[in-house]
């Protein structure tokens, strides 16, 4: 009986939930690699309302502004700035330039500078389940106006306002299965270039259950597949050329289900 014991503990600790299986590399889209790990594809449902170009501001406002997250499609036209943000052109552009690295857990504080071509080279790739969110450097927010304002210029951000703000942009590239765990701040638009970005949401007055220094995929492998049905967030995977807008004061976590590019305009 011991025996039997000792091998069902070992099939156990080997299950593939402790450290999620990734196929290849496959080099498309831009250029930038997308790797899929088994254990974060897509959600089962989406929980996010989509809404077309046909949305009007008058119903954008009334809607959602202040009360729900949307994802809009096809409000903006950025297949120029797209082109701009493949691999090869970036990395061309931008390789020799410094960019500002921060560590993604909740309190991001420890900043890292090192050249894009270096970031690429040697950050950018999937995330190991067992690192700290303190241990994860990435790349998100930290821009350099002055160096990278030529490209930001060529980028359309969706034309809702909300009265009394303006945009200030926050441009990423990340690994598959990175991601910043749970924060919340003002309300902002947050648009894929590249790859698959999943997004968890809880409204202001539900603060979600969550380590702040464990990274966003120790959250999905371990927390949430045990969370009852009424604790489960909003959740949905945008893709390339959809917008997610979230409102002010909104709990969110995200996760890069391929190698993505991303800009996001936080509204303040």
């Amino acid at each position: 009986m011991a025996f039997y014991s000792q091998v069902l503990l070992l099939l156990l600790v080997l299950t593939p939930r402790a450290l999620p299986e990734h196929t290849e590399y496959i080099e498309e889209d831009g250029g930038w690699l997308l790797n899929h790990y088994s254990s974060i594809e897509e959600e089962e449902l989406c929980t996010v309302e989509r809404r077309d170009a046909s949305i009007t501001y008058t119903e954008f406002i009334q809607q959602y502004a202040h009360t729900r997250p949307v994802i809009l499609q096809g409000i903006t036209d950025n297949s120029e700035f797209r082109t701009l943000c493949s691999k090869q052109h970036l990395l061309q552009e931008y390789g020799e330039r410094k960019v500002r690295l921060s560590t993604a857990n909740t309190y991001s504080y420890e900043k890292v500078d090192v050249p894009f071509k270096e970031y690429v080279d040697q950050f950018l790739k999937p995330q190991d389940v067992n690192s700290l969110g303190c241990d994860t450097l990435y790349f998100f927010g930290d821009n350099n106006f002055t160096e990278w304002g030529s490209l930001f210029k060529k980028y359309t951000p969706p034309p809702f306002q909300i009265p009394g703000t303006s945009g200030a942009y926050s441009f990423g590239i990340a690994g598959s299965g990175t991601g910043v765990p749970f924060h919340w701040h003002g309300p902002g638009y947050s648009e894929v270039i590249y790859g698959r970005k999943r997004w968890f949401l809880y409204p202001p007055d539900k603060t979600p259950e969550f380590n702040p220094n464990r990274t966003t995929l120790a959250w999905l492998l371990e927390t949430y597949p045990y969370l009852p049905e009424q604790e489960r967030p909003v959740e949905c995977t945008i893709r390339p050329g959809e917008v997610l807008y979230f409102p002010d004061r909104w709990w969110h976590a995200t996760l890069n289900l391929d190698t993505s590019v991303f800009i996001s305009t936080f509204l303040g």
